[in-house]
């Protein structure tokens, strides 16, 4: 199923105005990826930076090119640890958040 432009403009909008929704955003694309849903984690991943960061300014801030970021976060790319867990760090620090890893009981 193909997303359609109007949803993606509301997530955007929605995102843009609500800090919780796009902290949850980011939270929960972590959470796929560490459930070992690598997919939908890389495609939530995708609409947050979208949504409010824009793939040019992330590469600013990681120092990567943004063709890169981009293909590593395609649903066929494949990025490493060390690339992965840099976007995680710089989208944290933009949220002025940070996640901490907590066993499920």
């Amino acid at each position: 199923m193909t997303i359609t432009r109007d949803f993606k403009e509301t997530v955007q909008a929605r995102a843009l105005h609500d800090p919780e929704f796009r902290e949850g955003m980011l939270r929960e694309s972590i959470e796929c990826m560490l459930a070992g849903d690598l997919k939908t984690g890389k495609a939530l991943l995708r609409d947050y930076i979208n949504a409010i960061i824009g793939f040019e300014q992330l590469a600013k801030l990681t120092k990567k090119d943004p063709k890169s970021l981009m293909r590593m976060l395609s649903p066929e790319g494949n990025p490493t640890a060390s690339n992965l867990f840099d976007v995680i760090y710089v989208l944290e620090r933009k949220e002025n958040i940070q996640y901490h890893l907590h066993p499920a009981q």
